[in-house]
């Protein structure tokens, strides 16, 4: 699922690189509550309904958000998730906020169900599954696009939002996922915004440090497997296995990568694509070239060489492995301190 999300994740940034994934500290909660409640995560989710109703989510907004996570979740984990809102509630006493408005007398949930979900798709919803279980049909139209999405007091990109979430929470429901990711995007949720999204519910534990208009592709885990090789703190997300293996590589200011080198008989070496913050790079023998966002290093095989952070910001590339002929790697020498200091010095 980790490996689907970041392949999802660098497709929305390539989409639309120019995009601005800007949340506020509110929509930021309610994707937390979606991927938490989704998880079943209840500590977790209580500090989210904390943090959300100190950014001025309304008790009956947060209700509304429980209420449509049943949806996609089930009751159990949608009860779960109400018993902690009830405790964060009876703490924090949030302001209670409106409440929705009634449905117009001549309300009819499969008509105006099936009309709602016509103009958040963009079209009529039909298919060969739907024809085989049309009582599921029925649900999605009336209960789910009637009864829930015709209520007023959230607006459908922030249900999409919160739906989006959850759904990317859980591993079996990745066909969903990228069904209602195009439902957001047709309902003012941007590409940017989409791999933000996605780039918190997989990475709940990324660096608190990052600026927050840091790259949407996503930061991964801890590097501990090539920690031995690195000064400092890394990360990696694999985003590609697949044709040109591809991994997204974070590193904390000052983090640096041993000497090293791209073994190959023919073809080989790499390709990094620089996507946040500012580093260095250096081929033995030569001097440091100080990179930034958009740079973009070819590096030959059988070329020793070294990247990393600059020491005063966090730093983040794209890594493409070039196929190659009975291709290797070979760690050398780290980059000391001293080393590090003299090559960016200059």
């Amino acid at each position: 699922m980790k490996t689907l999300l970041a392949g999802a994740i660098a497709m929305a940034v390539m989409a639309n690189p120019a995009q601005a994934a800007e949340w506020s500290a509110k929509e930021a909660s309610i994707v937390d509550i979606g991927a938490w409640t989704a998880r079943g995560e209840q500590e977790q989710l209580e500090k989210s309904f904390r943090r959300g109703f100190d950014a001025g989510l309304t008790l009956n907004e947060a209700k509304e958000l429980v209420g449509q996570l049943y949806a996609y979740c089930g009751f159990p984990r949608a009860l779960n998730a109400a018993t902690t809102l009830m405790k964060v509630a009876d703490e924090m006493k949030p302001v209670p906020g409106r409440d929705h408005t009634p449905f117009a007398a001549d309300y009819d949930a499969l008509r105006d169900g099936t009309a709602n979900q016509t103009r958040l798709c963009g079209q009529a919803v039909k298919g060969p599954l739907f024809e085989f279980h049309p009582q599921l049909d029925e649900y999605l139209k009336a209960h789910l696009f009637g009864d829930i999405f015709e209520r007023d007091l959230l607006d459908w990109r922030t249900r999409e939002i919160v739906t989006v979430a959850a759904l990317a929470a859980r591993p079996e429901t990745a066909p969903q996922m990228n069904a209602h990711i195009a439902i957001a995007k047709k309902n003012g949720v941007n590409d940017a915004q989409i791999a933000a999204i996605l780039r918190r519910v997989q990475c709940p534990d990324s660096p608190a440090q990052l600026p927050a208009d840091w790259s949407p592709i996503p930061i991964g885990e801890p590097n501990t497997a090539y920690a031995k090789y690195f000064i400092g703190k890394s990360y990696l997300a694999p985003l590609s296995l697949k044709q040109v293996p591809s991994f997204g590589v974070t590193f904390e200011p000052g983090c640096r990568n041993n000497w090293h080198i791209h073994h190959a008989k023919s073809g080989g070496g790499q390709i990094l694509i620089v996507t946040a913050g500012e580093g260095y790079y250096q081929e033995w023998g030569k001097p440091a070239r100080r990179l930034k966002k958009g740079d973009t290093i070819a590096i030959p095989a059988n070329v020793k060489h070294w990247h990393g952070a600059a020491p005063d910001s966090w730093f983040q590339h794209i890594a493409l492995e070039v196929p190659g002929i009975e291709p290797s790697n070979e760690w050398c020498e780290p980059v000391d301190d001293s080393a590090y200091a003299a090559a960016i010095s200059k």
